[in-house]
């Protein structure tokens, strides 16, 4: 089976495309399979509200949450038992592209449960019997990156566990994630780990930024501030990638000998907004490495009709620093705007959580009846 064009295009610039989207259907189906064959995709993320959509009314799942039921196994257990046997599955099916790339793709990612996004030694408890509940070495432990999650991040770096820390939207809280990254490493290789097994991705979130800073720019209507519609979730992407580059070029990290970086990995690139070219955050988010991950519509746009611009650099970080002053200056409080997204994030999740628990109690009560 042949790739698309332009998905090779986006993997040849050095982005790694992981899908944003996991279901017992897709697997058995043969989907993800045909998008491994045909639009480069090596890698798969996860996360509650994927989870939640995979489950409620498939019936794909029902047998086992009955059996699962009949064996006196709580509603939590069940939903751990059938995340994590689905995220078996896709590692099992990327362990060729796993060992192809010495670890840094052929990745499937799983959350700790939302509800601790808050508490740092639970956050940490979990993460490390999900690694091993998974047993496989492709799995990567999404992480939020709160304030109790850095240190959680830390611990399970120095553990050899790989990590994909999710929910950033500022430079500065990316700039605490890569020490916390970097502060794990070190306490990994001081415990006599393999530095070159521990792998990570930092998840900066970007159209969710656009989102509120637009509402925000058109709320305070001056011709200023409707001019920088559109362009602060790329900016802040950009400013990512130069802090990126500044963290991982030092000398504290080529100290490190046979350490990975830890790639930037774009979240949230669907576009919100009909307004805006569909592959927006595709088109404008090449960087060499890094990782986009795809809901399957922003995928087959960008297989369609991408059209890839200029790689970023420490340039195009400047220039994406100075457009978020832009954004400033117009009158948007950018500390408020990231520190509410991070807070909604968490929300979602934990909401998203909540439902499938819901969803899943609800299938164990009419296998009982």
């Amino acid at each position: 089976m042949a790739q698309n064009t332009n998905t090779q295009a986006l993997s040849d610039a050095g982005v790694s495309i992981w899908l944003d989207d996991l279901s017992r259907q897709r697997m058995s189906s043969g989907n993800l399979q045909e998008l491994i064959g045909s639009r480069n995709i090596v890698g798969v993320t996860t996360n509650p509200s994927i989870f939640q959509a995979a489950i409620s009314g498939r019936s794909e799942y029902d047998a086992d949450i009955a059996r699962l039921a009949a064996e006196g196994k709580d509603v939590d257990a069940i939903v751990e038992v059938l995340t994590t046997d689905d995220v078996r599955s896709a590692a099992d099916l990327f362990a060729d592209i796993y060992a192809s790339s010495h670890g840094f793709d052929g990745r499937v990612s799983i959350e700790v449960d939302p509800r601790l996004a808050h508490e740092t030694e639970k956050t940490i408890e979990q993460a490390k019997h999900l690694f091993e509940v998974v047993g496989r070495e492709n799995v990567m432990i999404k992480i939020p990156a709160t304030e109790a999650g850095l240190p959680a991040i830390t611990a399970v770096i120095a553990e050899g566990i790989s990590v994909n820390v999710t929910l950033i939207f500022s430079v500065e809280r990316y700039q605490a994630v890569i020490e916390a990254y970097l502060t794990g490493l070190e306490q990994a290789a001081a415990a006599g780990k393999d530095l070159a097994k521990i792998h990570s991705v930092a998840s900066f979130f970007v159209s969710r930024v656009d989102s509120e800073i637009d509402a925000r720019l058109e709320a305070l209507g001056t011709e200023e501030a409707t001019a920088l519609r559109g362009q602060a979730g790329v900016a802040n992407a950009q400013a990512a990638f130069g802090t990126y580059l500044e963290a991982f070029g030092s000398e504290r990290f080529t100290a490190l000998k046979g350490a990975n970086v830890q790639r930037a990995l774009w979240a949230s690139t669907g576009v919100k907004n009909p307004d805006y070219a569909d592959t927006l955050y595709v088109d404008n988010l090449v960087a060499d490495p890094s990782v986009n991950t795809m809901p399957e519509k922003t995928l087959e746009a960008a297989a369609d009709h991408s059209e890839l611009k200029a790689p970023l650099s420490a340039e195009a970080a400047v220039a994406g620093v100075a457009t978020l002053e832009r954004v400033a200056g117009a009158g948007v409080d950018l500390v408020e705007v990231f520190a509410l997204l991070e807070r909604e994030g968490v929300e979602k999740f934990e909401k998203a959580w909540n439902e499938l628990l819901a969803t899943v109690s609800a299938s164990v009560e009419s296998a009982r009846a």
